[in-house]
């Protein structure tokens, strides 16, 4: 049975998480992650992605990107996969695959579930019980947006900038948002859009998706804005 091609529009933000083969680590040292993050860079230009936000976990990663061509989130991530996999098994003298086959990747609509999905992404290190807020964790995009750390690969999107036209109001409304965790709900219905290669958003969104598509994405609505 031939599989649905994950579903993928130019401009439209994508949520892209990829883990280590068998869950296993995919990170050992601080100069992995940095190795990481200059090839994501370098893909990134090369296949005319714009790079939202991201964390590096141990054991997988998440991005939420927008991609110029439908066929570049594919080709961005095999390449950054591949080169990334050599690098690991030279330098630790290992075999095989690294990666835990195809990435799942989900549509994220831009009414409101955009920063839920964004929140759930930098929040990740914390609901792993590795650091007690997301400020503390090297890997990941909180602290650009929250206090507007220089970075090479982020670029905020457009609803981040929507929050407050003044930079220092906008980052602590930024900030306010991460006053509480994401309830559980909230954060099934975005795992589940990625694990089926489908759509986080609204009834019109998913409407939106199905006719281009001609696939139903219907039962992957996820209900009313977030806030």
């Amino acid at each position: 049975m031939s599989r649905y091609r994950r579903p993928v529009f130019a401009n439209v933000p994508l949520h892209i998480v990829q883990r280590g083969n068998n869950r296993n680590p995919c990170f050992f040292c601080k100069g992995d992650y940095q190795v990481f993050l200059g090839m994501m860079e370098d893909a990134l230009a090369e296949f005319d992605c714009t790079l939202h936000a991201y964390v590096l976990m141990p054991n997988h990663v998440h991005l939420l990107a927008s991609p110029v061509d439908t066929t570049a989130p594919a080709s961005l991530m095999q390449r950054v996969g591949q080169r990334y996999t050599q690098y690991v098994n030279r330098r630790y003298r290992r075999y095989g695959t690294l990666w835990q086959g195809r990435y799942h990747s989900s549509l994220v609509d831009n009414e409101g579930y955009f920063l839920t999905c964004q929140r759930y992404i930098e929040l990740n290190p914390v609901r792993a019980g590795i650091v007690a807020h997301p400020v503390d964790y090297d890997w990941s995009s909180y602290r650009v947006h929250a206090h507007g750390e220089p970075s090479d690969i982020v670029v905020p999107h457009d609803l981040y900038h929507a929050i407050d036209a003044e930079k220092r109001a906008r980052e602590s409304s930024y900030r306010a948002l991460f006053a509480q965790a994401l309830p559980e709900p909230l954060l099934d219905q975005v795992r589940q859009a990625t694990q089926s290669n489908g759509i986080y958003g609204s009834a019109q969104f998913s409407e939106q998706i199905s006719v281009a598509l001609g696939r139903d994405f219907s039962r992957q609505t996820a209900g009313r804005r977030p806030f």
